[in-house]
C-alpha cells in the first residue's frame, strides 16, 4: 500500500503513522497494490473543489475522487482524498470528539468511497456505516454515530 500525504494546511493533523494504520485498516476487499494520495487543504482550497466537483458552496470535510487505473497499472485502488484540516477540528469541537477520533473517521469514510461505498439511498448508507463502525471499532474509536 502507498500512501502519500500532501500537507498544505498550517492546522494540526495526526501523524504519517496514524494515517498509514487507518488506512490500511479501510482496505477492505483490495488485492494487489494500493495508491492513495491524501491532501490535508485548508478552508480555501476545500470550497474551490467543493465548488467545481459538486457543485456546493463552502467547504466540505472530506472528498474523494476514485480513478480507475489503466490496464498497464496493477492497482487495486487508486485515488485521492481531501481533507479540510481547519474544518476537521472545527466538527469535532460541535459534535463533542476528539479530533484524532473524526480524523480516522474521515478518513476511512473516503476511502471507502474509493472502494466504491456510498450513502446515496439508506440500504447502502446502512452498509457504509456499518463498515465505519465496525473499522473505528477495531481501531478504538467509539461509534462516530452516536
Amino acid at each position: 500500500m502507498q500512501l502519500d500525504i500532501q500537507r498544505v494546511s498550517n492546522s494540526d493533523a495526526p501523524t504519517d503513522d496514524d494515517f498509514i494504520n487507518w488506512t490500511q485498516a479501510a482496505l477492505l476487499h483490495t488485492k494487489g497494490h494500493s495508491a492513495v494520495l491524501l491532501r490535508l487543504v485548508d478552508e480555501a482550497e476545500s470550497a474551490e473543489l467543493n465548488k467545481k466537483y459538486r457543485h456546493k458552496p463552502g467547504p466540505t470535510n472530506v472528498l474523494s475522487f476514485p480513478y480507475q487505473p489503466s490496464d498497464e497499472m496493477d492497482l487495486a485502488l487508486w485515488g485521492d482524498l481531501v481533507i479540510c484540516a481547519p474544518l476537521v477540528a472545527t466538527q469535532a469541537r460541535q459534535q463533542q470528539k476528539t479530533e484524532q477520533a473524526h480524523w480516522a473517521h474521515l478518513l476511512i469514510h473516503g476511502l471507502l468511497h474509493l472502494q466504491g461505498y456510498d450513502h446515496q439511498d439508506k440500504a447502502s448508507a446502512e452498509e457504509m456505516e456499518s463498515l465505519e463502525i465496525r473499522i473505528l471499532s477495531r481501531l478504538g474509536f467509539n461509534n462516530p454515530y452516536l
